[in-house]
């Protein structure tokens, strides 16, 4: 695809999906209090039609936040808890035999749907990992030889815990790369943990996960249309250049075992486009990409033994490798 085809969008068409693209964050930060940055990094992940994976320890608004995503375009959310017991089948569904009609009959799994969450995936063996990995990067589910399209959009957030490591199967490079962003949370500030446990207590029986105050902004139908506009997004070559560049650095950086490969070029396009949306331009900058490099490629690299030792993590690297690699002039 061209520039010049990409760059053929009409002005009120882009403007209906940048208003739509913010009603969407003001309705989910509603519920969601503060995560700011990754409430934006899952949304430009849903907008480029990718996956994420999210690092954090529990209790922190992974479920809340999926849910009010789900709200805002009316869509269908599952979550699976990954246990080492976990079979494919508890994800992607079965054939039952119904005796009264003689007839086996699809039941399907959580998969089907349009947010799965995957809580504590690298819990579950590499099998389950892996079926669950085949139906993101295909979308379908092919159960008895039978393939069956899942209904857009449809996006998967996988969650794993940092801290506990013991009976956990950890994702190889090669599962990671799937993911488009791989997002860190952290624990609130004092301000925002009071005002959460402030509206969390506040005549609630229990710990109810309350997202009624998220107001539907559009249809799944409306979000697929999202999709395909930040697709469309101008990219110059400067600017994919640039996006290449910091993906290649990663291969030759001091310390760094494993870089990205092409697909972390790719994906830093991908990403950056839908981050103009969300800035309401209708093309990408050199900042665009350099604001999502890090949740782009940090699951990307593998640091050689000496640089973990030395306590340098990925993003240290990446941050060096962006002050490195100099951005072209507009």
């Amino acid at each position: 695809m061209n520039e010049q085809s990409v760059s053929q969008i009409d002005s009120g068409e882009f403007s209906l999906a940048s208003e739509r693209v913010q009603r969407m964050r003001t309705e989910i930060a509603r519920v969601v209090i503060g995560q700011e940055a990754e409430v934006e990094q899952v949304l430009l992940a849903f907008l480029a039609g990718g996956h994420v994976l999210i690092e954090g320890v529990p209790g922190l608004g992974k479920t809340l936040l999926v849910l009010a995503l789900a709200r805002t375009f009316g869509g269908k959310f599952s979550r699976v808890q990954f246990t080492p017991d976990l079979m494919p089948s508890d994800v992607t569904g079965h054939v039952v035999y119904e005796g009264a009609t003689g007839a086996f009959r699809l039941r399907k799994g959580p998969a089907f749907t349009n947010l799965l969450l995957a809580d504590e995936i690298n819990r579950a063996s590499a099998k389950t990992q892996s079926a669950l990995l085949e139906v993101m990067q295909e979308g379908q589910i092919t159960i008895e030889g039978e393939a069956s399209p899942l209904t857009p959009p449809f996006m998967t957030l996988a969650t794993q815990n940092p801290v506990e490591q013991e009976g956990t199967y950890p994702l190889p490079e090669a599962q990671l790369d799937r993911f488009l962003l791989k997002i860190l949370v952290d624990y609130p500030s004092q301000e925002e943990e009071e005002r959460i446990v402030e509206l969390v207590t506040a005549g609630r029986v229990g710990a109810q996960l309350d997202v009624s105050e998220v107001s539907p902004v559009c249809s799944a139908e409306d979000v697929v249309a999202l999709q395909r506009l930040v697709a469309r997004l101008e990219v110059k070559e400067r600017v994919r250049h640039y996006a290449v560049r910091i993906a290649r650095e990663t291969r030759t950086w001091r310390g760094v075992a494993m870089g990205a490969g092409p697909r972390g070029g790719i994906s830093l396009v991908r990403v950056a486009r839908a981050k103009a949306l969300l800035e309401g331009r209708d093309f990408v900058t050199p900042d665009d990409v350099k604001s999502v490099a890090l949740p782009v490629l940090r699951h990307r690299l593998a640091l050689a033994p000496e640089l973990e030792l030395e306590g340098i993590r990925t993003d240290d690297v990446l941050r060096s490798i962006l002050q490195k690699v100099e951005a072209p002039r507009e």
